[in-house]
């Protein structure tokens, strides 16, 4: 199985995963970013899109790495991974389901004055204007497609512990 915590940038999801992975048995975290950056470090470049996420082998190598990794270990794969453009997701979600690897995919979201706070106030990162050019792209995906696609977790007010905790509940049962 796929747990997948979707959600713009800022939300929580590389925190949250790593805190699922500990609570859901057998399981272990796959960020699909890391793909992105395999394409990105070909040389000479890829021409150059804006996002990894928009050239065309990005979509099914997540899915390939994802099934190859649970042929060979079995459990449950932790992806968080931003995906705003409908189409990708279902590329991605009707490639897993044809290799027959359930996703339960999870939007942890904010809302905007809180996500801005916390881009702004990031200890790690600091301030990032890339990070904070995706809270329209993100709003408009929540309210055309994304926020019915996927179960929403809102962590405006949660703490990143309890964020996972709603997230490992619902995948335990």
């Amino acid at each position: 199985m796929i747990v997948w915590l979707n959600g713009t940038h800022g939300v929580g999801k590389t925190t949250t995963s790593a805190l699922v992975q500990r609570l859901i048995p057998d399981s272990r975290v796959l960020d699909a970013e890391k793909v992105g950056e395999t394409l990105m470090d070909i040389s000479p470049k890829l021409p150059w899109t804006g996002n990894f996420q928009h050239w065309p082998p990005w979509r099914p190598l997540v899915v390939e790495t994802a099934r190859r990794v649970l042929d060979y270990t079995g459990g449950t794969l932790v992806m968080p991974m931003t995906v705003l453009v409908e189409q990708y997701w279902r590329e991605i979600s009707a490639g897993l389901a044809e290799h027959a690897v359930p996703i339960r995919h999870f939007v942890l979201h904010a809302d905007q004055e809180t996500l801005r706070g916390r881009i702004e106030g990031d200890p790690v990162m600091g301030p990032s204007a890339f990070r904070l050019a995706y809270l329209e792209p993100y709003a408009e995906a929540a309210r055309t497609w994304l926020h019915r696609e996927a179960e929403v977790v809102d962590t405006t007010h949660l703490t990143p512990e309890q964020a996972a905790r709603r997230v490992a509940e619902a995948v335990n049962g």
